[in-house]
């Protein structure tokens, strides 16, 4: 999760609105991140529900909405969304990642 986050972050770096809102790739290549991360947040809420209650701060349910919405509707998909997930919300969440990761040394 937190690696694509890295990336996701990294495509984000420099990149205008306009530029997102005309490039398909880019499009696809964001989307594709929220959902692999929504992947993950959905798999830790069914495989390790004590790890996500231990973490309230992440949105897991969100994070999973969001991979079930890009998923099942990708002709539908959002970009204003996408864009402002990447941007926004992106961010916040590796920064909580790493937090966790900072509190739980390696093996933990």
């Amino acid at each position: 999760m937190e690696q694509v986050a890295v990336e996701t972050a990294e495509f984000m770096s420099g990149l205008s609105r306009e530029v997102f809102m005309n490039n398909v790739v880019l499009q696809r290549a964001l989307g594709m991140n929220l959902l692999m991360i929504g992947e993950v947040a959905n798999r830790l809420t069914e495989d390790h529900a004590d790890f996500v209650a231990d973490h309230p701060e992440i949105p897991w349910t969100k994070i999973g909405g969001m991979r079930n919405r890009i998923a099942h509707n990708y002709f539908r998909i959002d970009l204003d969304t996408v864009w402002n997930t990447s941007a926004l919300a992106i961010p916040e969440l590796l920064a909580q990642l790493r937090a966790i990761r900072s509190t739980h040394p390696q093996g933990e």
